[in-house]
């Protein structure tokens, strides 16, 4: 049996997101504006059939495919909004489920830390693929299960407020989030992330 931990549907990859894909994910990078489909399985292996469905019926293209034991996670965009839903729509049937069968989001924790410090700043840096975390910045930081959520939170984020995206994490047990700014657009940024995830109807773990 598989089950149906995420599906997410964003209209509009924004910038930053669509390049951070592209650098981590070991397919085909998207670009801005993309739209994109991101499912989240259990157990892992069926993402492979997942994406062979997908590409069969669409014109899509994945950028990322993890395969754990435990979750399996699958990307695909495209510039055609209905190539990406349809997508979607060929990924469900061949599951048998219906959107409203994916699991609902929870927010797991978040904070806001303000006015990091020079040697915060540095640390949280060695480990990132986004952009640097300047000392004096506020940082967001926000944790989702299913993790493949996170990926809606950083996409509204950036499209609230003037964030940069310091590091993403959309499999796994949990999908972690840090993004840094001035206070003001790091308080509109997390407030948007929260709101859009805890807007998404699901059946409950």
């Amino acid at each position: 049996m598989i089950e149906l931990r995420a599906f997410v549907f964003l209209d509009s990859l924004q910038p930053q997101l669509a390049a951070f894909t592209g650098c981590t994910g070991r397919g085909f990078p998207p670009v801005r504006d993309d739209a994109s489909l991101w499912i989240e399985v259990a157990p892992g292996m069926p993402i492979h059939t997942i994406t062979d469905v997908c590409l069969k019926a669409t014109a899509v293209q994945p950028a990322i495919q993890v395969v754990e034991r435990a979750y399996g996670l699958l990307e695909v965009h495209h510039r055609d909004q209905g190539e990406v839903r349809q997508a979607g729509e060929a990924a469900l049937n061949y599951l048998r489920l219906k959107e409203a069968d994916r699991m609902r989001p929870r927010v797991v924790s978040s904070q806001i830390i303000r006015a990091v410090e020079p040697m915060h700043a540095q640390t949280v840096n060695r480990t990132r693929y986004g952009s640097m975390l300047l000392p004096g910045q506020s940082l967001f930081i926000m944790e989702t299960e299913p993790a493949a959520y996170i990926a809606l939170a950083a996409n509204e984020a950036e499209k609230a407020a003037r964030v940069t995206l310091v590091q993403v994490q959309t499999f796994g047990a949990f999908g972690r989030l840090q993004m840094g700014g001035e206070e003001a657009e790091v308080d509109a940024a997390a407030k948007a992330a929260i709101t859009a995830v805890e807007a998404i109807t699901g059946r409950e773990k």
